[in-house]
């Protein structure tokens, strides 16, 4: 039987940065990367932070081909994959669920699948989750009037959104150029597997320029 878990909030954090440099002019630009936690509540009732870095949205956009404005598919891989099972993980087939997720979905393309177009990738990792839906949870948001409660019983002064999802959906605008950046380091690792690429234009390991003519340009 599929568990139902509730979506409740989601909010803006930051990873790891450091402020101990006095001098202004010394501090590291590096750091402080954006990241998002979204609250959940298992069928128990105990409440679980699914926490993510920012740039999760940008890999996802890269590495099966979702159209950077369509932050709905992009949240919908990202929070449901966690209960999509390894293939190779023996311990799978001993557990209900992952089995038959498995069953329904062997021998489908994943991201590292050669010669494989981003629709079809994306269509297959659509089906797991899918899948996840058919036997193992369903994600659903809490009303807006228990969340509203829950925002009023600790004393803050927001107010619930219609979607929990709400602070992620409205703000995120992906950057075309970092979501470019990260399918060359795909087409490179897809293009490399177990064997050494030959570089060009558009497979190129990282910190690496090619010149603007693609291999075997001419001018």
């Amino acid at each position: 039987m599929t568990d139902v878990w509730t979506l409740w909030d989601a909010e803006l954090g930051y990873g790891p940065t450091s402020f101990l440099d006095r001098d202004r002019a010394r501090r590291s630009p590096l750091g402080a990367e954006p990241s998002w936690g979204v609250v959940k509540v298992d069928p128990s009732g105990a409440r679980i932070l699914h926490a993510f870095p920012h740039s999760t949205l940008e890999w996802r956009a890269a590495e099966y081909g979702i159209d950077p404005e369509d932050i709905d598919t992009l949240l919908e891989v990202i929070l449901y994959e966690p209960w999509i099972p390894r293939e190779d993980d023996l311990l799978a087939m001993v557990h209900p669920e992952a089995s038959a997720i498995l069953r329904d979905t062997r021998g489908m393309p994943d991201c590292w699948t050669p010669g494989v177009s981003d629709s079809d990738r994306l269509a297959a990792h659509l089906a797991r989750i899918q899948a996840v839906k058919n036997y193992a949870v369903l994600q659903k948001k809490a009303s807006v009037a228990d969340r509203q409660a829950a925002l009023d019983f600790v004393g803050s002064t927001r107010v619930a959104p219609p979607d929990p999802l709400d602070p992620i959906k409205t703000t995120t605008r992906l950057d075309p150029i970092r979501i470019e950046s990260r399918k060359m380091a795909v087409n490179w690792l897809r293009a490399s597997g177990d064997q050494t690429a030959w570089p060009d234009f558009y497979h190129k390991p990282m910190c690496t320029f090619m010149g603007m003519q693609p291999a075997g340009g001419t001018g």
